[in-house]
């Protein structure tokens, strides 16, 4: 056979085609697990907590994965995200070697299917053709243990991992650690108190719910001579003021090596919150507790500031305010620049939401070390307390803001050598305890370990999720990492570190942090004119009433005409109204015009740089290759 042109180029064509579907057979054999995952913080990488999780597996769990195949057609977003979750799942089957059997279920309507996934406790979200999509995860054990994600709803699928790997995790453990709780706010009632829960009407804090669903809870009320033997960690949350038996109790459960959660305020918005119509506090609330356990704070060598708390003018929150928004510099929104990136507590965090928080400080003499987990920036002031209880003025706090240049610390951990706070136990009042106190310790066994934070108003569900309903059931959707500080400190704290590190896989929210600025600048320039044409306003009227004074002192009940200068100081006043509102409408629009130019820039850069290096790139190569040749040719 003659090979000629056109069938060497026939063969080649041919060649080609074979070889390519022989690439993507071969590579989807060899190669299906393989991945580059280049996103900011790894979002689709499995962390090493769930690869420890996974391979400490004892006994074989099943995992159900049930998702409407055919009924997602229609639905492409849902249609995607079940194939992540598929990925995912098929990835963590394979990391379990064997200790972990997947079974993937289309639960099509009016089949045993789907009478599996309802009877497994799998909610079907119904579409407008009336069938329903079933996208859902059931996990069993040996032990006829059960746990169910509902429906993987997408607002949590930054933390979908932790969703799956919290579910298995909850499979294996023997037991839930013990969490005693010592505090003074509405845990479990919500902000409704008693009486909403007696109507039925309770909303318990959605962070005491996922702290129920990982670990037992016990309430230590407030007055106790001993903490039991069983709890593992002592979580005190804005507390009333213990007294010496209390305090004893907790010192001595620290002394034998217990460890401790502290959230302390001193000036707590959420206990003074009320659901009730009349807006009267919640039955014994108080709006401090940064001296509530004195005795204890001064042996751990740390304190509270109870007199003020820190406002925080380029981390502010946006509030609505008199028709308007604007930044309250009370209620603080921490970045990860603010947070310790090496502790595994905040290690992943992102976003925290907290309001009216205090200042941890160190003392000189203490024998503890003091970590700090979270700090502010240093655009900060010293509040008064009164400047933020009642009804705050947002507009006031910010145009009388003076920046401070201090950091201070708002969460810590507090490590080292303690000494008891008491040389002994406090006198007993009343009937003696039925069974004698354990031995007083005068200091620690080893090392004390206290998560310490200057705030309580971190529990507060509106800082930090969105609560939706699916079928009856309230499903948290997290805008900020408030729970999952919370119980990354209680798993540190007990020691359960595997799931530290995929609790917040990343956040797809990025601030324009330069917009920002701008318009926060803009706003305060704009406030203290404002004020300016207050103050020139308070000092007109004044003047006015004053002429009407002596009009209406006249006798005979006739009005005194206004003399030539106090028309011109009117005419005056007018004048200097319009240019300030002039002035104003200036700001504002060098805002709008700051902002514009910026987004204008961003646009030429996405739309034109990248094109323009391409080409730019092209016309480098294509010179290089034709100077090449030339050398080439030259040299021939």
């Amino acid at each position: 056979m003659r090979w000629t042109r056109s069938t060497i180029a026939a063969a080649s064509i041919a060649l080609a085609v074979v070889l390519f579907f022989a690439v993507n057979m071969m590579s989807a054999v060899w190669f299906s697990s393989a991945k580059l995952d280049l996103t900011s913080g790894s979002l689709y990488t499995v962390s090493e907590g769930t690869k420890a999780t996974l391979r400490s597996i004892p006994e074989p769990i099943t995992l159900r994965f049930f998702f409407s195949e055919r009924v997602s057609v229609k639905h492409a977003g849902v249609r995607a995200y079940g194939a992540r979750v598929r990925d995912l799942l098929r990835e963590y089957e394979a990391i379990a070697g064997g200790k972990l059997k997947l079974e993937i279920v289309d639960p099509e309507p009016l089949t045993e299917q789907e009478d599996l996934a309802v009877a497994q406790g799998v909610t079907g979200a119904p579409t407008p053709g009336g069938e329903k999509i079933y996208f859902g995860l059931v996990g069993t054990n040996m032990i006829n243990g059960r746990e169910v994600i509902p429906f993987f709803l997408d607002d949590r699928e930054e933390y979908l991992e932790y969703d799956i790997t919290n579910l298995i995790y909850k499979l294996i453990r023997e037991k839930k650690p013990k969490i005693g709780v010592v505090s003074n706010l509405p845990f479990d009632t919500g902000l409704g108190g008693m009486a909403a829960a007696m109507q039925g009407r309770s909303r318990p804090f959605m962070i005491y719910e996922q702290i129920r669903e990982s670990f037992d809870v016990e309430f230590l009320e407030q007055d106790f001579d001993r903490v039991p033997a069983d709890i593992d960690v002592v979580m005190i949350a804005h507390p009333k003021p213990l007294n010496d038996k209390t305090q004893y109790a907790l010192d001595q459960f620290i002394m034998r090596g217990g460890r401790a959660l502290v959230f302390l305020d001193p000036y707590s918005e959420l206990s003074l919150m009320s659901a009730e119509p009349q807006g009267a506090p919640l039955e014994g609330s108080t709006n401090s507790s940064a001296a509530s356990i004195d005795k204890l704070m001064k042996s751990w060598g740390v304190s509270v500031d109870a007199k003020h708390v820190i406002g925080v003018r380029d981390r502010a929150q946006r509030v609505q305010f008199a028709g308007d928004v604007t930044d309250y510099v009370a209620w603080v929104s921490f970045t990860v620049y603010d947070m310790d990136r090496k502790d595994l507590v905040t290690g992943q965090l992102t976003d925290l939401n907290l309001a009216t928080i205090g200042a941890i400080t160190h003392a000189k003499d203490a024998t503890t070390t003091m970590q700090p987990l979270l700090q502010t920036t240093d655009d900060t002031m010293q509040l008064d307390i009164r400047q933020v209880s009642g009804s705050p003025n947002p507009d006031a706090l910010l145009r009388d803001f003076a920046r401070s240049g201090d950091r201070f610390v708002v969460a810590a951990r507090v490590q080292g050598p303690v000494k008891s706070a008491f040389a002994a136990p406090p006198p007993v009042e009343g009937e003696a305890p039925k069974t004698p106190l354990p031995a007083h310790l005068k200091e620690t066994k080893g090392p004390a370990n206290i998560v310490l934070v200057a705030d309580s108003d971190i529990f507060n569900d509106s800082f930090w999720v969105q609560a939706q309903e699916l079928q009856g059931q309230r499903v948290a959707v997290p805008i900020a990492d408030n729970a999952t500080f919370v119980l990354n400190a209680i798993e540190n704290l007990t020691g359960s570190n595997d799931l530290i590190s995929l609790r917040s896989r990343g956040s797809s929210n990025r601030p324009f942090t330069v917009v920002n600025n701008l318009r926060r600048r803009a706003e305060q320039q704009f406030l203290r004119q404002e004020q300016q044409l207050q103050d020139k306003l308070t000092a007109a009227q004044n003047r006015l009433a004053e002429l009407e004074g002596r009009r209406a002192a006249k006798p005979g009940g006739q009005s005194e005409l206004l003399t030539p200068e106090q028309e011109a100081e009117i005419e005056k006043f007018r004048g200097e109204l319009v240019e300030t509102r002039s002035a104003l409408r200036d700001v504002q629009r060098r805002l709008r015009s700051d902002i514009d130019r910026l987004g204008s820039w961003l646009a030429a850069i996405n739309i034109l740089l990248v094109p323009l290096m391409l080409g730019g790139t092209a016309l480098v190569l294509a010179f290089l290759r034709r100077r090449s040749k030339t050398k080439q040719g030259g040299g021939a």
